[in-house]
This record gives C-alpha cells, structure tokens and sequence, in this order.
C-alpha cells in the first residue's frame, strides 16, 4: 500500500464535519439554482413570443379593415327617377346605376353593365336615401359623392388578391379592373377611414358590417351588470365580513360563494336560459338579460375581493371607532367601508372586465341573433362584441377575416383600459398599514 492510499484510508476512518459537507455540495447548489432561473426565463420568454406572436397576427389582418376602399360619384339627383310625393320609397339603386352608366358611356352590354354595376355597394342607395330624406333641396342638383365600393373592390386597393390572377378568371374580371384603373387614374377611387365599422351594425355585405351595434349592445349590457352586482355584491360581502355570525350556515354559504366563482360560464347562460326566458318572459337577445346573466357571473368574484378588502383593513380602525362610541354601522359606513372601497372597485373592474369577453353564457340566450339595427334600450334586441367576433369568425370571406380582427382589436383594448383602470386605482388608493 502506498503513500496515497494510506491518506485515503485515514480520510475514511475520520469522520466529515458538517461544514464540510455544505461546502462540497454548495457549487452543485449553486449551478441547479442557476439552471431554475434559466428554465423560468425561459418560459417567461416564451410566453412573451407567443403573446407577440398572437397580437401581432391579430394586429396584421386586423388594421386594414379601419381603412375602407370608397368610389366618388357625381349624382344628379334626377326628379324623374326620384318623384316628388314620396323620397323614401324612390329608385336610389336605378340612379347609383345611372350615374355609373354616365361615367362610363362606352358600357353597353347587360353582362358588362352588370359588371360595372358591382364595383359599388349596395350601401350606395341607401347612402342617397339618407342624404335626400335629410335634405330634399337636393333634388335636381348635381353632387358629389363617395360611396363605399363593393368588399371585392376593397381587397384588390388593400393588395388582398393578387391582380395576375383576378385577369385569369378571379373575383374581378378584366374590364372590371380596367374600370378601377380609369377610376384611379381620375382620382375617383380612394382609401379612407372606415367610419362604417364604427357607427354600423351588422350587415350580410362586409363593406357595411360594423361594430356600432355590438359595442352598444355592449355597452348596455355591462351597465345593467354594474348597476345589479356592484351593490349587491358589496353589500354581502359587509354582511358576511362584519355581521353574519360564524356557524354552518355562513360557513355553508362562504362554500357556495368560493364554489361559484369557478362555475363555467355556461352554466350561467343556461340558468338564465331557464329562469329569466322560460319562467319569467323577459325579451331574448336583449341587453337587460344578458345584464342579469353577467351579474350572476360576477357577483361571486365582486363578494371575494370585497371580503379580502375589507379583511386588509387593521382592526385598530374598528376598534378605535367602537371606542369613540360608533355604532357597529357606524364604524362599518364612515370607517371600514372607506378604506376597503379601492379593493373592491378593484375586483369590481376586474369582475366586469371577464363579463365583457364572455360568450357561451349569451349565446344560450339568443344574443346571438343576426342584429341590423342599433340598440337604443335595454330591452332592444341587440348583441355584443365577443359574439358579434364570433359570427364574424364563420363567415369564409375574406373581408370578414380582416372585420373579425378588428374587432378583436378593439374588444383588447376595452380590456387592455379596464385592467389599466384597476390597477390604477390600487396604486392611488392603497394604503400599507
């Protein structure tokens, strides 16, 4: 046996301090701990791409739709196609017509007047309606015009669909897109910003589809829901925190609250289905329903962050106010509930932020109706704008698609500003104690 052997073997008779085994094993900590940070990193990282990835798709197909593809006609208001007794009921289409067959003399077969007559929308006689109904002084006069063109029109000006391939037999044949050319060439074709999707509701046409209705629909919606869970879920949560004794019956209903928060949203729908329609005969598709569907929804997030605000505030505050000779009410009203009340804007925010992206619960009463008009009561037949995308999701055209990311757009930016206006409202209004 030689020297080093010998060393060893003396090693293995003396007993290893405890200092000396953290510190063998301290560098082997040190690199698994520096891998963790690595892997969470990681998936931060990740999770970052992925959310750009998302917006950034949303955003690519979604941005073009707020700019629309507009045509300008110079429109005499003929009174021999239009009359004198009634205005409303007047040929507008025969007279977008005319006005085209006068911008293009040369077109004299009905295949291609037909043709011409497609590079406008529909939404062109409805425009003349509205503007000779505010105005009949225009009849026998000679104005200009920009009318919305037809969804096709509007994908080949946004480089949507490839030109070689509508002069092979696409959507667009080739006098059509000699007919666009001469109207860009005179200035007379045009993009410009879509004030259509912000102010239209639905519409089977893409070029006049808008959010106008689904964003009142909307509106209307969440307003019943804040005036119905805001009050009502905070007033149990004062009950329940600051009232209620403790026993099996408040313990049982703190359960049912906790139970509720993690229902799936469809459940709700289904409950609204049955309680507020079949029972009670409330109008379908319309906003006081939802409101109720939404409230039901919400009240158990809004009763569970007002209970941890109002468990934030110190028991000192109570217990001074009791010692000043506050009643309990008192004390609750002046002094606990002013404190408590940023929490629970807070979860309120929040709370209404998730009715404002809920779908299944609204579609299972019936707002997802084909809705033209734009609601005006809470009773209106109406729809919002998570279905409102929904809709919009299944129809093939590709005019749609870009219509259906805008949307998705502007609902994450309610969501985007509501959830800023929570937090807010935390860093104003908290208090560290």
């Amino acid at each position: 046996m030689n020297k080093a052997d010998l060393i060893r073997a003396e090693e293995k008779k003396t007993p290893k301090r405890t200092i000396d085994v953290v510190r063998a094993g301290l560098a082997k900590r040190y690199r698994a701990e520096g891998r963790f940070k690595l892997y969470g990193l990681g998936a931060i990282i990740i999770s970052l791409l992925c959310l750009a990835i998302l917006f950034i798709s949303i955003v690519g197909k979604g941005y073009p739709a707020f700019q629309q593809t507009f045509i300008q006609l110079e429109v005499f208001f003929d009174p021999a196609v239009l009359g004198h007794e009634n205005l409303s009921s007047a040929n507008f289409p025969g007279l977008v017509k005319k006005t085209l067959r006068n911008m293009f003399p040369d077109v004299k077969g009905r295949s291609d007047k037909r043709a011409l007559y497609q590079l406008v929308s529909t939404g062109a006689a409805f425009q003349l309606r509205e503007m000779i109904l505010k105005d009949p002084g225009l009849v026998g006069k000679t104005v200009s015009v920009w009318v919305p063109a037809d969804d096709d029109v509007d994908m080949l000006m946004k480089g949507h669909f490839d030109r070689k391939m509508s002069e092979s037999g696409g959507r667009l044949n080739n006098k059509q897109l000699a007919w666009i050319d001469a109207l860009s060439r005179q200035g007379k074709i045009e993009k410009r910003f879509n004030t259509i999707f912000f102010t239209s509701g639905d519409s089977r046409e893409p070029e006049l589809a808008g959010i106008g209705g689904a964003a009142s629909g909307t509106v209307l919606t969440l307003v019943v829901t804040l005036i119905l869970s805001f009050p009502i879920g905070v007033a149990a949560a004062v009950y329940l925190e600051e009232f209620a004794s403790k026993n099996r019956w408040t313990d049982l209903i703190e359960v049912n609250v906790n139970n509720l928060a993690a229902v799936p949203s469809i459940v709700f729908g289904l409950l609204g289905l049955g309680v507020f329609l079949n029972f009670f005969g409330l109008p379908r598709s319309a906003p006081l329903v939802g409101g109720l569907v939404l409230t039901l929804m919400t009240l158990p997030i809004i009763i569970i962050a007002s209970r941890a605000a109002l468990q934030s505030v110190p028991p000192s505050i109570r217990e001074g106010a009791l010692g000043v000779g506050a009643s309990k009410m008192q004390m609750v009203m002046h002094h606990v509930l002013p404190l408590a009340l940023p929490g629970m804007l807070t979860g309120t925010i929040i709370g209404m932020a998730r009715a404002l992206g809920e779908t299944a619960p609204l579609l299972m009463i019936g707002m997802v109706a084909f809705i033209v008009d734009i609601p005006t009561g809470f009773t209106d037949p109406s729809t919002v704008l998570p279905v409102q995308i929904y809709l919009w999701a299944d129809s093939p055209e590709r005019a749609f698609v870009e219509r259906t990311s805008a949307a998705i757009i502007v609902l994450l930016a309610f969501l985007i500003i509501m959830n800023a206006a929570a937090i807010i409202l935390r860093k104003k209004f908290e208090r560290r104690w």
